[in-house]
């Protein structure tokens, strides 16, 4: 082959791969025309996604990326809820570990009777994961916002207590940790509600007409034999033996529990800090003293002077702290029975140890639930104001 011939054959093969990179450029900056700079997608009202889902509204917005609420064209234009993930790798490969949760919890939970939120497809759609979900109404939290932070009467604590023990236990039995438990991520199925009169408070309050309830956003649930986070959880609802980097496992959404029914109860979050030692300080103010056994295992012995909290009350912290925590069972806000066995149930969820905190199946069994035992219960007529 002459020279002539050769300098041909390379020009040609060059010629093919500019093409092929021209080609893909052009792809990439067609994506990326889709995307915001933080990797959202990019959409308005009526876009249709992989001809099936058109969308109708935004929901929400995170940090992982946005819910949409979409019709479904492939099943009968019902509602659904899209959550799309941004078009950046570490929150693609999250939303991947989230499908492999969601694909269990369908798999052992195909008549959805265990109160956790069902994925009903999913897809890639340029970059972004797509997971579509029943459509669900206003997480827990929103609902108590919108209450101006006024409590939940008794009977529905009691019903979406059971409610929630009774999903994360079902997740512990599969082997599974939630770690994000928090009233953000339980939602209403229905968040409808009635306007009473509340003659206490001199106002009227929403009150939400029914109690179901679903566990929503497993990005964060961890299988027992995955590797565990040192840090996990939403601050508020962080247990002592993650602070204190002693190690974790199903426990930990125990305690995050006891802290969620706090928070129904009184309209208040039991734990309002955002730094280690403060959150411990009130976990002490209400709890008594930081078992030593904990603390002699403990990484952060940063947070201790001779094996007690490094603490000074008098402090502009520590003045802070008392005024905004007192021993737990002062929070009571009647004598009666049931309010008793709430706190008592609240008491062994927030047990320092671990291993000597109550597992959930106890916690189903506790006199505290026994109004509703034996019967199925959707709390409706809650419109009763006892408390």
């Amino acid at each position: 082959m002459g020279k002539t011939e050769l300098y041909s054959l390379f020009k040609g093969f060059l010629d093919c791969i500019c093409l092929c990179l021209s080609r893909g450029s052009g792809k990439a900056a067609e994506d990326s025309k889709r995307d915001s700079e933080n990797g959202h997608l990019i959409y308005k009202s009526g876009d249709i996604l992989e001809d099936r889902y058109e969308i109708v509204d935004t929901l929400g917005e995170g940090t992982f990326g946005k819910v949409v609420q979409c019709v479904d064209h492939s099943r009968g234009g019902s509602q659904i809820a899209l959550k799309i993930i941004k078009n950046k790798d570490k929150y693609r490969e999250a939303a991947k570990l989230e499908i492999n949760v969601l694909e269990k919890i369908s798999e052992n939970d195909p008549p959805n009777k265990h109160n956790c939120v069902q994925m009903l497809h999913w897809f890639n759609y340029y970059g972004h994961v797509c997971i579509s979900f029943e459509l669900l109404s206003l997480s827990t939290f929103d609902f108590l916002k919108s209450n101006n932070f006024l409590p939940f009467p008794m009977n529905q604590v009691r019903h979406m207590a059971q409610q929630i023990c009774h999903a994360v236990s079902f997740l512990h039995d599969n082997k599974l940790t939630h770690t994000d438990l928090k009233p953000e991520n339980i939602l209403f199925v229905n968040s409808d509600y009635s306007l009473i009169y509340n003659a206490e408070k001199k106002c009227n309050e929403r009150r939400v007409n029914n109690t179901t309830v679903r566990l929503v956003d497993f990005g964060s649930a961890t299988f027992d034999h995955e590797h565990h986070s040192v840090i996990i959880s939403t601050r508020h609802y962080r247990a002592p033996e993650v602070i204190l980097e002693l190690g974790w496992s199903q426990p930990c959404d125990v305690w995050s529990i006891g802290c969620i029914l706090f928070e129904y109860y009184k309209g208040l979050t039991l734990f309002q800090t955002h730094g280690n030692k403060e959150h411990l300080a009130m976990m002490e103010r209400m709890q008594g003293p930081i078992p030593q056994r904990m603390i002699e295992r403990s990484r952060k012995q940063k947070y201790f002077h001779r094996e007690h909290l490094d603490w000074n009350e008098c402090s502009k912290a520590g003045r802070y702290v008392k005024s905004k925590c007192k021993p737990l069972r002062e929070y009571l806000l009647s004598h009666a029975t049931e309010h008793h066995h709430l706190f008592d149930l609240l008491e062994r969820m927030l047990e320092y140890e671990p291993s000597e905190r109550i597992s959930l199946p106890s916690a189903l069994s506790h006199p505290f639930f026994q109004p509703l035992t034996g019967r199925t219960h959707v709390w409706r007529n809650s419109c009763d104001m006892s408390r």
